[in-house]
């Protein structure tokens, strides 16, 4: 393996990590949200959508401007959909399972609706992939480092961006007293009522910060990893992704930092079929399975281990009733 393998695996990862700090905000509020896959696709489109916005008017488009509008589009279409999901699961008690999978589906169908009615419209694609190679592939000078330039220095600005958010979502549920209260209600939603955490707001709060996030993962992959090229599968190949985030998920440990080497590792995992020469096409799907079987490695041996701070939130996945309590 090359500094050009390395490099391309922290590139993929950036857009592993988008979802899986969105989803560990998520459960960490107690709410197993599998609709991130869904969440991810909407937040590619709002993305698209929002640097169409700034770029089809403008001749001569700033850098800065255009991966802005795209990050606040994405963040929006992706928190509104967490929002639904939100509502959904908080304020109706509608089964999480259940009502993940309902988003997962609507969010996949919209993104190709609305791709290829409203966003791609006459040059925008020209547009995306002018903004996707010159602003969100725009890298800082590294050729005079060598291997560790290429490695660490060529990525674009979602790459760093993934970095900062999950160290920022790190320390948040470490070290501040919004993270305690958060992490307090994953773990007890009615001990942390009673002694005055606004739950409710604290869920819905976490759930649409959390999308938000996982938008931001859609986003990373059409820009940055695509180079602004929106292909016909866009939507296919984010859900898989989703999936793959979710997964992560359980591989760190609900640790937004360690998710970030974590990320890495499955970016490496999930480019290595198409590095790896002299393989017959039959045994291409096997090592993109690869993934999941490390995961579920993972899930074994912490449950075998069954210490607290490897599991996930006890009321993962339960809806809370107030007047139960």
């Amino acid at each position: 393996m090359d500094a050009t393998f390395f490099s391309n695996a922290i590139q993929f990862g950036a857009i592993f990590l988008f979802g899986c700090v969105g989803e560990i905000l998520t459960e960490k509020s107690g709410h197993l949200n599998l609709g991130i896959p869904g969440i991810m696709c909407v937040g590619a489109a709002g993305g698209c959508f929002g640097a169409k916005l700034y770029l089809m008017p403008t001749a001569d488009p700033n850098g800065f401007m255009t991966i802005f509008m795209a990050i606040l589009f994405a963040m929006i279409f992706a928190g509104i959909l967490g929002a639904v999901y939100g509502f959904l699961t908080v304020t109706l008690r509608c089964n999480q399972n259940v009502t993940g999978l309902a988003v997962t589906i609507f969010g996949a169908g919209f993104t190709s609706f609305f791709l290829n009615s409203v966003v791609l419209t006459e040059g925008v694609s020209t547009a995306l992939s002018s903004a996707g190679q010159n602003f969100f592939l725009a890298a800082m000078p590294y050729e005079a480092l060598g291997w560790f330039g290429e490695i660490f220095l060529s990525h674009g600005a979602m790459v760093y961006l993934s970095i900062i958010v999950a160290v920022i979502a790190a320390v948040v549920l470490r070290y501040t007293k919004v993270g305690l209260n958060l992490r307090a209600i994953g773990e007890n939603p009615a001990t942390a009522d009673a002694v005055g955490i606004n739950v409710t707001g604290y869920k819905y709060t976490f759930i649409i910060v959390g999308a938000a996030i996982a938008g931001l993962g859609g986003l990373c992959y059409v820009m940055d990893y695509m180079g602004g090229i929106v292909g016909a599968t866009v939507d296919t190949t984010i859900q898989g992704i989703g999936w793959l985030s979710i997964a992560l998920v359980i591989f760190t440990m609900w640790r937004p930092a360690l998710a970030i080497l974590g990320s890495i590792v499955f970016g490496a995992l999930y480019i290595l079929s198409s590095r790896i020469t002299g393989i017959a096409f039959y045994q291409i799907p096997l090592l993109n399975i690869v993934p999941f079987a490390v995961t579920l490695l993972v899930l074994i041996v912490t449950s075998i281990i069954g210490k607290r701070e490897t599991q996930a939130p006890a009321s993962l996945g339960l809806s809370y009733f107030r007047e139960d309590r």
